[in-house]
């Protein structure tokens, strides 16, 4: 049997204490940052303005960039808990496992000093009706992740709804509704905030066709709305870091 030296063996020991408290100093400052939607988000490239913003002001080592969204969707899919009516083929929550997946390959590889969880969604909800369950819906979402994430400290930006179904008859009541809700949802977070898009969908979209109070964004508005996202992001975490002291 071979012999492990006993002074050996504490400085092995304590260099290896030594690496994990060396690399949890490095994540101390880290921040993660979920971004998660309908249309409106997954068109949103993080590359463009929202990623940059973000490593200007904390360095790009300390950033962490996670997205899933995908169009046409509604609320539903992303909270288990929904008991109401459901689209066909889908399964309560889907959207957010995999979200979820994506968010835990990062936790588990990094200790975050802060999660900004960013949202924009709702255009599908207000046009089929389902505003009245918004509220309840979006709270479970983030009472989810508090729960798979073991913290209860998580920041939301909402991006709130644009003003394409302010003059439409057909949307209008649940249209309203919901911009006024994501407004007052964001205000009742603690560390919460929303972010506004009517002006970003009048110009020229990614097709080169002009466009005004469009349900999408130009291209210009996709790149103002990375940098709203990022810059109330950033506020959340440096009002948190101010209370601290």
């Amino acid at each position: 049997m071979m012999k492990i030296n006993a002074t050996y063996l504490i400085f092995a020991l304590l260099m290896g204490l030594t690496s994990l408290t060396t690399m949890r100093a490095e994540d101390s400052s880290k921040h993660l940052f979920i971004l998660s939607g309908q249309s409106n988000m997954a068109r949103l490239d993080p590359d463009e303005t929202f990623t940059p913003t973000l490593n200007e002001a904390f360095g790009s080592q300390n950033v962490v960039v996670v997205k899933v969204a995908q169009g046409g969707q509604p609320i539903q899919r992303w909270y288990k808990g929904w008991s109401y009516r459901t689209f066909k083929n889908v399964t309560p929550g889907d959207l957010y496992e995999q979200l979820i997946e994506k968010v835990k390959e990062q936790t588990e590889k990094h200790h975050f000093e802060t999660v900004t969880f960013l949202w924009m969604q709702g255009e599908r909800d207000a046009r089929e009706d389902f505003a009245v369950h918004y509220e309840e819906a979006f709270k479970g979402i983030i009472a989810q992740l508090e729960e798979d994430l073991g913290r209860n400290d998580i920041q939301v930006v909402i991006g709130r709804l644009s003003d394409y179904g302010n003059d439409k008859p057909e949307d209008r009541p649940y249209w309203m509704m919901l911009r006024e809700l994501q407004v007052a949802m964001a205000e009742g977070i603690e560390y919460g905030a929303w972010v506004n898009t009517d002006d970003l969908n009048d110009g020229i979209n990614h097709y080169g066709k002009a466009i005004q109070n469009d349900l999408h964004y130009s291209v210009e508005g996709y790149k103002l709305f990375g940098e709203r996202l990022a810059e109330a992001a950033i506020g959340l975490i440096e009002l948190r870091a101010a209370t601290r002291h």
